[in-house]
């Protein structure tokens, strides 16, 4: 018989033994845990839904509400690095000792019911949140929206951020589909907030039958600007003269909108000033999203891994201006759209770095770079296969020149795995360097 797990890693260790598949959609078993465990909240919820754009709408929202002076709690999924990071309490990361006690919590309701990782360790951190003293709370629907995890909670104000192809084995293969799966988060008489500019008629229809209250881009709230400033405005509420968001890329107007329109629905009970908006959103940070490491050579990281989300990356990297050399660090999972994404990007990149993963949904480097090549028109590109991300973006450091730059993209697994021991600054022609010593 087995000990009972004491730390959380061996508690995630348990986790991943107690169901057959990773993915299992459905709400009864863990809705039947969540009710043995009380688990409720006090405090007004917001969901946030979506293709693309969910982690820079929940950072959005939990930036503006600390601003303004209240406890935050988050919830976002998969991680970078450290698990812990998925459940953030008054802007830090919930400690491992508290996630496992958690753990125990979620063990000791579940008796036979056999729950997938997520839905086990989505129930540990709803248990970590709901028990924290906050006043507002954030969850990022892992997939879909109707049948996630996520959706036990019948949330104060639901987002569905942009809406496109992925996860299509369980969602649909249309955006109307997934659109549909996505609007699963709705409530009737509650504010859906949808920030999609264009977003698939099955939302709107959903939110319409259901009688929820419809925020759309455009009709209910938008937004303008030029170079130096943007302005937002809502059902009778405008703030102008804003800085743009601290999250870089142009897609960030639409998260920030949707953001904005959340806050503004749930005014009432979670007033916010208009300093808060101006300071949560200078100072909003979220790792992996275009993020643009300072230096040269130039070094960007983006978890881009759907063709939408990868088109976005592509035009941002355009829109950085001349670059001799692009050079590529590339890992994605076998079951994403990966001749898609190849196509959107392949224009730009000027050498690949294909990289090997630490998971079995990963495709291997080697049947990367062969469908890359069986693809692309440009035949004079090299292309090099890697054991693991950071020994990819180490070979990209020594050949690359001060004026080039470096994209890591295609899975939270190939950016994290050149977090994992720190944020990266490079120098031209020099391999990584070692982590920066942290002060005392």
């Amino acid at each position: 018989m087995m000990s009972t797990p004491k730390t959380l890693a061996e508690w995630l260790a348990h986790a991943e033994r107690l169901h057959p598949e990773n993915i299992a959609l459905g709400l009864e078993r863990v809705r039947e845990v969540a009710s043995r465990m009380g688990l409720a909240f006090a405090c007004p919820v917001f969901t946030v839904a979506g293709t693309n754009g969910k982690g820079s709408t929940c950072a959005m929202l939990e930036a503006v509400l600390t601003h303004a002076g209240y406890r935050v709690g988050v919830y976002t999924s998969p991680h970078l690095v450290d698990f812990e990071e998925r459940c953030r309490v008054r802007g830090q990361p919930c400690d491992a000792q508290t996630l496992a006690a958690a753990c125990a919590a979620v063990e000791q309701a579940r008796g036979g019911v056999a729950l997938t990782y997520f839905e086990f360790t989505t129930l540990a951190i709803l248990h970590v949140l709901a028990g924290a003293g906050l006043d507002a709370v954030v969850l990022e629907v892992g997939m879909g929206g109707r049948l996630d995890a996520v959706n036990i909670i019948d949330a104060d104000c639901a987002i569905i951020t942009s809406v496109d192809i992925d996860h299509a084995e369980f969602l649909g293969a249309t955006r109307e589909e997934i659109g549909r799966e996505k609007a699963g988060i709705l409530r009737t008489g509650r504010p859906a907030i949808v920030s999609d500019p264009v977003p698939p008629q099955s939302v709107i229809e959903r939110a319409t039958a259901i009688g929820a209250d419809l925020w759309l881009s455009g009709r209910d709230f938008n937004v303008s600007g030029d170079k130096q400033q943007w302005a937002w405005a809502g059902r009778g509420r405008r703030y102008s003269g804003l800085a743009y968001p601290a999250l870089r890329g142009a897609n960030q107007l639409v998260n920030a909108a949707g953001a904005l329109a959340a806050l503004e629905a749930l005014r009432s009970r979670l007033p916010v000033t208009a300093q808060a908006v101006r300071g949560g959103m200078a100072h909003v940070t979220l790792p992996g999203r275009f993020q643009i490491v300072p230096g040269k050579p130039a070094l960007v990281l983006d978890v881009a891994h759907n063709p939408h989300a990868v088109a976005t990356l592509a035009a941002n990297l355009d829109a950085m201006g001349f670059y001799p050399t692009t050079r590529a660090v590339f890992g994605a999972m076998r079951d994403k759209d990966l001749p898609g994404i190849l196509a959107r990007i392949d224009p730009i990149i000027d050498h690949w770095y294909f990289t090997d993963l630490p998971t079995p949904r990963a495709l291997p480097a080697a049947q990367l770079q062969a469908l890359w090549q069986a693809q692309t028109r440009r035949k004079n590109v090299p292309a090099e296969c890697f054991a693991s991300p950071a020994q990819a973006l180490n070979a990209a450091a020594l050949a690359t020149e001060a004026t080039d730059r470096i994209v890591v993209f295609g899975s939270f697994f190939t950016v994290g795995g050149v977090l994992r021991h720190g944020v990266p600054h490079l120098e031209p022609g020099q391999p990584v360097p070692p982590p920066r010593a942290t002060p005392n």
